[in-house]
């Protein structure tokens, strides 16, 4: 497995998320690889990771989903992947002792490339489907609390993340109830909505 850090649009490099590559097995039969192995990723990450939920998504060209985190007592961490068409994955960090504090890195997640972005607690995650249906898989460390979620606007200006729209054929962004009423950057500061 290859590890990769990631640079911030500002060009920081920010310390937690990961891209994780396989080493794939192919030939004329096809293609082998190991999606998840326990040792390699606790090496990776330099910690011991144990996961609580596997969580499958399918979504259409267009789709995007988050910003999304959720606040103590039950913070997550995720590893995501793409296991079928490609997505534009964003994490933003939101630890306020961070010298990254409000920037976010990107990473191009698909079936052909097989990586996996490790986004640790202290990030607001989403992503935004580029090929007409994906299939994005994340094991997560934490479960799901309603009461600890939190949303922050995806096309936030203070943040302005680098959403390819351009790559959508035409087609619009689309959004859940959920993410369609979510807070700006700004307000979640002012309210506390953000990790040490």
């Amino acid at each position: 497995m290859k590890v990769k850090t990631l640079k911030s649009k500002q060009g920081n490099l920010v310390s937690g998320p990961l891209i994780l590559s396989p080493h794939v097995f192919e030939d004329d039969r096809g293609w082998f690889f190991e999606s998840w192995n326990q040792i390699h990723f606790n090496e990776a990450v330099g910690e011991v990771v144990e996961f609580s939920q596997d969580n499958h998504s399918q979504s259409t060209q267009g789709i995007l989903r988050g910003l999304h985190y959720q606040l103590s007592p039950q913070p997550q961490a995720k590893l995501v992947r793409s296991s079928f068409g490609e997505i534009f994955d964003v994490a933003v960090d939101l630890r306020r002792s961070s010298p990254t504090f409000g920037q976010w890195i990107s990473a191009r997640l698909s079936s052909e490339n097989k990586f996996q972005l490790w986004i640790p607690e202290g990030f607001a995650h989403g992503f935004l489907t580029l090929s007409s249906v994906a299939e994005v898989q994340y094991k997560v460390r934490g479960f799901w609390n309603k009461t600890c979620e939190h949303v922050i606007r995806w096309n936030d200006p203070e943040l302005d993340i680098a959403w390819p729209q351009n790559e959508l054929n035409g087609s619009d962004i689309s959004l859940s109830e959920k993410d369609q009423v979510s807070i700006e950057f700004h307000a979640a500061i002012k309210a506390g909505y953000l990790f040490a």
